[in-house]
């Protein structure tokens, strides 16, 4: 299960400390412009070392396509691509090679395929979201023609909590945190947290919340491919993500019908809802309003202090891990959920293209 997507597929490659990560993209229409130098930039908003509150490793995380691009147009053939790892530490993880790392992947990849790469984790690390920042960058590209935005950012760290809907957000903002974060006063708190956290030899949690504007009305395919299960199948997908939530979510549930209910309006634009409780989906289909979700991601399960495990002999044994890690993965999560969204919701523009008759 390498491959995502139906009409638009992205298949990655690659491993933490192997010699690069890669994908290659199928499915994209002939005739889109790619802009360069805009992937690059999605690329070094989840690139390692851009400040104290994330993993010090240094990566340029240059991204090199190899083909379906001619003169700066998709030729609708596969796109394939690579970014080349040159900054790798496997020592670093030598002492721990015949450890299970506590919540993470060593132990079940070890079961279940009878070997692990433990270098950083391998296949099972967040490197590999690398891939899907490419393929997400494309989509948004594409969907940016059919005037669909995808904004995400960090809503909760810890137990600090923004509880501004992002209605009352300027989410232009977000870039300008380290925490990703649009809401100044907030953001502090929450790098002040993670920085605490970090002297701590600990990790922290929380909360990305992302909007998705101006999709059309029609994209998803029930019964089985409704499209906020597509989009919870895509966000679970992503390296330390514990729970997906669209529209009132699990907030909703203590409230009346008479409360949760989008009454349904008529205007010269055409049919729209008061509300928007159901975040933008109803019966698995796009209703036309924003589409609005949130993704919990846990605590880091790399910590700088010593913790107890076994190893691959059965013996309770303790172990520190060395290295450079992340703190808290929020900050780069954040162009991870959008590029996941984009791509989720691309392939449904895609899917639903032919779905009735044009009078």
């Amino acid at each position: 299960m390498n491959t995502f997507g139906n009409r638009f597929r992205l298949t990655t490659f690659g491993e933490s400390h192997g010699k690069a990560i890669g994908g290659i993209i199928d499915g994209m229409p002939a005739g889109l412009v790619v802009d360069e130098a805009f992937v690059q930039q999605e690329l070094n908003r989840r690139k390692p070392g851009q400040s104290d509150i994330t993993t010090a490793r240094k990566e340029d995380d240059k991204v090199e396509f190899m083909s379906g691009l001619f003169e700066g147009k998709t030729t609708g053939t596969p796109i394939a691509f690579s970014v080349w790892n040159t900054n790798q530490h496997s020592s670093d993880y030598s002492d721990i090679k015949d450890k299970y790392r506590p919540s993470h992947a060593d132990y079940t990849y070890t079961m279940k395929y009878g070997v692990r790469d433990y270098r950083g984790g391998g296949r099972s690390s967040a490197r590999e979201t690398i891939s899907r920042i490419v393929g997400g960058a494309l989509a948004k590209l594409y969907l940016k023609r059919l005037g669909i935005s995808i904004q995400a950012y960090t809503s909760q760290a810890g137990e600090i909590v923004l509880k501004k809907p992002y209605t009352e957000l300027d989410l232009s903002a977000t870039e300008a945190s380290i925490m990703r974060c649009p809401d100044a006063e907030t953001s502090e708190k929450m790098v002040e947290l993670v920085r605490e956290v970090k002297r701590a030899g600990d990790t922290i949690g929380g909360v990305i919340t992302c909007v998705v504007k101006g999709c059309p009305v029609g994209l998803g395919e029930p019964v089985f491919g409704k499209l906020h299960a597509q989009l919870a199948a895509a966000m679970l997908s992503i390296n330390a993500a514990k729970g997906f939530e669209y529209g009132m979510g699990f907030e909703g549930v203590g409230r009346r019908g008479s409360e949760m209910n989008d009454v349904f309006y008529s205007d010269e634009t055409g049919i729209h809802t008061r509300t928007n409780h159901s975040g933008g989906i109803q019966g698995g289909i796009s209703n036309g309003e924003d589409i609005y979700f949130r993704v919990a991601f846990k605590p880091v399960p790399t910590l700088l202090t010593a913790q107890k495990t076994v190893n691959e002999a059965g013996e309770n044994v303790e172990m520190a891990v060395r290295g450079r890690h992340d703190p808290c993965v929020l900050p780069r999560a954040v162009p991870i959920v959008e590029a996941m969204a984009a791509m989720t919701i691309m392939d449904a523009v895609l899917m639903a293209q032919g779905t009735k008759l044009e009078e």
